[in-house]
């Protein structure tokens, strides 16, 4: 298989990703498509989704990812694996992201992960970071009351901060106050297990919609 040489940094902010993306006609794109939804956002390669996608068939997944060589080259993947209820877009979710939510039907999205999103150390670069305000309070407003978000990072500010912009949005509740000690999905993502196996941390949390906020 060849490699997708791609860039390792996109600037979200740069003119090339402003224009939002139109949302797909669900029924075209799963086989199945009122199986509960999970959204990975940041795909990038799409192997965690791919997994994610065999092992959970009565599940539809979609993976958004900003790079478009990695996204091309994972739907080739999806054909070849002949997985019926995994797809992938290339978009800037931060213009993208609302639509696609509000194309989807009612309580369908069920579960969002957000792993290992890019750091963007500089202070003058944190507004490019992924998980903005806006990003949170569009999922506070399509999220099904019984999903949840799963967030992780080998940065701890990085992950910190993606806690403290979910926790500050009445609609999400965090299911305790430690970082988690494990993964609570079944599979892994690659950057994880490299993570893990260097001997070094990764930071988890999971968020629910909270009580006063459930349909």
């Amino acid at each position: 298989m060849p490699k997708v040489r791609v860039r390792q940094h996109v600037n979200p902010l740069s003119k090339k990703y402003q224009t939002p993306i139109a949302a797909p006609d669900w029924e075209k794109v799963y086989a199945q498509p009122s199986q509960p939804l999970h959204f990975d956002i940041g795909c990038a390669k799409g192997e965690f989704l791919l997994s994610m996608a065999a092992l959970q068939p009565d599940w539809n997944f979609l993976g958004l990812e900003i790079r478009e060589p990695l996204v091309e080259r994972t739907q080739e993947l999806v054909k070849e694996l002949g997985l019926s209820n995994v797809h992938f877009l290339f978009c800037n979710v931060n213009n993208s992201l609302a639509p696609l939510l509000e194309s989807l039907p009612i309580a369908a999205l069920q579960r969002v992960t957000i792993q290992f999103p890019d750091p963007w150390f500089k202070k003058r670069q944190a507004k490019r970071r992924l998980v903005q305000p806006e990003l949170v309070n569009d999922l506070a407003n399509y999220l099904s009351s019984g999903g949840c978000v799963f967030l992780q990072s080998d940065v701890e500010v990085v992950a910190q901060e993606m806690c403290d912009r979910f926790g500050e949005h009445p609609a999400f509740q965090r299911q305790g106050q430690d970082w988690l000690a494990t993964n609570p999905l079944p599979v892994a993502t690659e950057r994880e297990i490299l993570t893990l196996s260097r001997g070094e941390a990764v930071y988890r949390a999971l968020f629910m919609p909270s009580a006063d906020h459930q349909e």
